[in-house]
């Protein structure tokens, strides 16, 4: 969906709401206004009824007419206790549907923020033919496989280097991404993230520290398993999500002379 179209969406749903908003302000105020008139009618009617109890019938004729009176009296308080019952079915009905509406309008409102941040304020900035652009960066997804240090040299050749995740946005962009690429569960991407100088210390292929408030492993991740390689796992691969809890978490550590598919990443370039 375009930003235009989002933008005029939300518009229209906000006017949409607004509208709504009155009429159930109106209801609200009218049902009061109807009830309070109704008991005062009700309350005035009981009175009357008293009062004319504590007399003594003149004829049966008058006895009849009181009877007809009150009959009359018990069915228009029926019939007003149907309307305010519908009125207030009505007013409900109202209120879910503005609830809706405001739902709805947030969502596109989201949508409409996450287009604005994805969109370059600069339209000469761009990436190589074959490179995907996403946030200001560049990415490459290879169709061949490597081992760890293979792939990144690969990437440096292709002008950049394996991916850095920095934000959950940009995890949110390769998990869908990969999940695009992949034709079984088995088939993963390397990304730049290694503790191969240090076992447990996990650092960027720029050097700098995993920051462990921003980290998507798999549930028992990582686990340095030894039985494929005596070395253990050092190198940092990516899937699909498929964690129930969380589909964020696609990290898993692997022998770095496995063999997976790349994701290299560099950042756009002036295309004048």
């Amino acid at each position: 969906m375009c930003i235009e179209t989002i933008y005029h969406h939300c518009q229209e749903l906000e006017e949409t709401g607004q509208k709504f908003s009155a009429v159930i302000s109106e209801m609200k105020q009218s049902l009061r206004f109807i009830f309070l008139m109704s008991l005062s009618d009700i309350r005035n009617s009981f009175r009357s009824q008293g009062d004319t109890e504590g007399e003594v019938p003149a004829s049966k004729h008058t006895n009849s007419s009181r009877r007809s009176k009150v009959t009359s009296e018990r069915v228009a308080l029926l019939v007003v206790c149907s309307l305010l019952a519908a009125a207030a079915i009505v007013i409900y009905r109202l209120s879910f549907d503005n609830f809706q509406i405001k739902k709805n309008l947030q969502t596109l409102r989201e949508e409409y923020e996450a287009v604005k941040r994805n969109l370059t304020d600069d339209p000469c900035m761009k990436c190589d033919r074959g490179w995907e652009q996403h946030g200001g960066k560049c990415y490459l997804f290879s169709i061949s496989s490597a081992n760890w240090e293979q792939s990144r040299r690969w990437c440096q050749r292709e002008g950049g280097d394996l991916v850095k995740i920095d934000s959950t946005e940009e995890q949110i962009f390769l998990v869908n991404r990969v999940g695009e690429e992949i034709n079984n569960t088995e088939e993963k991407f390397w990304i730049g993230l290694t503790d191969s100088k240090e076992e447990g210390k996990w650092f960027w292929v720029d050097g700098s520290p995993l920051d462990t408030s921003l980290t998507f492993w798999a549930s028992w991740e990582p686990d340095n398993w030894k039985e494929e390689n005596p070395d253990g796992e050092d190198c940092v691969r990516m899937g699909s999500g498929k964690e129930e809890d969380d589909y964020l978490k696609t990290w898993w550590d692997k022998s770095c002379k496995a063999s997976q598919r790349i994701i290299c990443e560099k950042h756009e370039e002036n295309g004048q």
